[in-house]
């Protein structure tokens, strides 16, 4: 199996640095696809010394900053292209730890899922270093989720994911809209809408401490919209796929 993990950078230079080796260092089949939003402080500089230095670095430069939902679809088409079998989602500030990588890899190796998402709120996850007010709204907003849509994912706004191909190949990356939080509830609920099999493994979810977060008030209100609009248009998404509609744009815009 091929593996591209995608992790979107603004302004993560420190510690993409360090994260990349840590990410190749797992598995010999992942390879990494970074995909940054002309970081001021030179995050895509030191992403083209990292893969001028492996082949199994790429790097797609996108214009200026445009959003977490947008730069990981661009990341998805570049690694469709590429013949990747299983794609990646993960954080740039080592909130997500390289060493669970292989337990997802074990995960479609076995054939248990179509999509894996790291889950910080089943038995054997959690978070560290966050304080109550952000458990309690992260926490929140997944049964806030969970209970709107109908759906008995846990962890429904996590970022560390991995699909298996036929699923990003099947969902209308282009019909995706959303952004922040809620891209995440409406990948995986669109997952689930369309049949795939949707399994949660346990992950430690570790608060940065390098950068600033991205996380804002708006990003919390778009995702308590926008997570009725996916309530409503249930059967819509359900329908739509892409051999219904255009063929995919190419990652290079």
């Amino acid at each position: 199996m091929r593996a591209i993990v995608i992790i979107p950078t603004y302004n993560e230079r420190n510690n993409i640095i360090r994260l990349v080796p840590e990410v190749l260092r797992q598995d010999p089949r992942l390879e990494v696809l970074i995909v940054d939003d002309n970081s001021p402080d030179g995050t895509g500089a030191v992403a083209d010394e990292l893969a001028a230095s492996s082949p199994r670095v790429h790097v797609l430069h996108r214009p200026c900053k445009q959003g977490l939902g947008p730069a990981y679809i661009a990341g998805f088409r570049y690694a469709l292209e590429q013949g990747a079998d299983l794609i990646f989602e993960m954080d740039a500030d080592f909130s997500h730890s390289p060493d669970a990588l292989p337990r997802f890899l074990i995960e479609m190796e076995n054939d248990t899922a179509d999509l894996v998402l790291g889950s910080r709120y089943i038995a054997g996850g959690g978070v560290k270093n966050w304080e109550l007010p952000r458990r309690i709204i992260s926490q929140g907003g997944s049964l806030y989720a969970r209970t709107i849509l109908g759906v008995s994912i846990r962890d429904l706004t996590g970022g560390f994911k991995c699909f298996r191909r036929r699923v990003l190949e099947t969902i209308d990356l282009n019909a995706v809209a959303a952004n922040g939080y809620v891209f995440q509830i409406e990948m995986t609920y669109r997952a689930l809408l369309l049949g795939f099999r949707v399994k949660e493994i346990p992950i430690l979810f570790v608060n940065r401490t390098e950068g600033q977060s991205k996380m804002s008030g708006t990003i919390f209100l778009e995702a308590a919209i926008a997570v009725w609009r996916l309530r409503f248009r249930r059967n819509r998404l359900r329908a739509e796929t892409t051999h219904a509609h255009e063929p995919l744009q190419p990652a290079h815009q």
